[in-house]
């Protein structure tokens, strides 16, 4: 334990994913160690993000206007929209040159352990946007984990009956990862490969 600024710096650096007490610590003495104007340009960084950066109105992905480069994009194709988690997602996907559709950003994933269920995703705003008649597939790209094919069986079994087409990535994907991780080839070659959805039947006593 060191005391004061040093120790708290590196408990707030822990805080962060993925950043153990070691990283933490390796981190804050970088930190310590650096430029005066450099770390001071970083906190502006930190500070002017939380500050501009803004969640789009219509699709949920981070922008600094009202809404985001995508949505306002009258070139993309608006009979398409993939569902993804998180924002990082959305880039993740752009890098692949493979979709020219329209986003939905749910927001995370149904995680019951973690207290988050479908009232915590943007499930609603998602729905109200499927009134446009121009919408014809809905394109699931949850992770491929529990918590991303929970919410996209969720999914299905919510927007089946609107009649719009709701496809899912093909399996090139790794069981257990994440999108943002998946190489440019894997998710395009997904994004080829998505398979149309049938809605889980309900079980009868």
């Amino acid at each position: 334990m060191y005391e004061g600024a040093v120790q708290e710096l590196i408990d707030e650096l822990g805080r962060l994913p993925g950043i153990g007490p070691k990283s933490a610590q390796r981190i804050a003495f970088h930190i310590l160690d650096a430029d005066a104007e450099d770390m001071t340009r970083l906190a502006a960084s930190i500070q002017q993000a939380k500050e501009k950066v803004r969640f789009c109105e219509i699709c949920f992905n981070i922008s600094e206007q009202e809404t985001c480069g995508i949505c306002r994009d009258e070139r993309r194709d608006t009979s398409q929209i993939c569902i993804v988690e998180e924002s990082k997602d959305v880039l993740a996907i752009e890098r692949t040159r493979a979709f020219n559709g329209k986003y939905h950003v749910l927001g995370g994933s149904i995680n019951p352990i973690a207290g988050i269920g479908p009232e915590q995703l943007h499930i609603r705003e998602l729905v109200a946007r499927l009134g446009d008649s121009s919408i014809t597939e809905l394109i699931l790209a949850t992770d491929p984990n529990l918590e991303g094919e929970a919410t996209a069986i969720y999914l299905v079994r919510q927007l089946s009956p609107l009649g719009i087409k709701i496809t899912r990535l093909a399996s090139g994907l790794p069981v257990g990862g994440d999108l943002e991780y998946a190489d440019e080839v894997t998710l395009a070659r997904a994004f080829e490969g998505r398979r149309n959805t049938i809605a889980p039947s309900s079980s009868r006593g």
